[in-house]
């Protein structure tokens, strides 16, 4: 099981820098940027919701399930 996290992806589309959306969001940097790799072992859905608020998106924009 592989689930992507495209929070790049999003950023790019709303042409917001990490930094902008940590803030926005409410966490670290270095948080950020694990869940941005791929290494973040859970999301809360408070933080999943402050993601979708402060890039306008719906959770399947940012998280996606593929198959290994």
């Amino acid at each position: 099981m592989s689930i992507i996290v495209n929070v790049d992806v999003m950023l790019a589309k709303r042409k917001m820098t990490s930094g902008e959306l940590a803030e926005k969001v409410g966490i670290t940097q270095a948080n950020l940027s694990i869940l941005k790799t791929g290494k973040a072992r859970a999301v809360r859905f408070s933080t999943l919701d402050a993601l979708c608020r402060a890039l306008d998106c719906q959770p399947g924009d940012i998280l996606e399930y593929k198959e290994d």
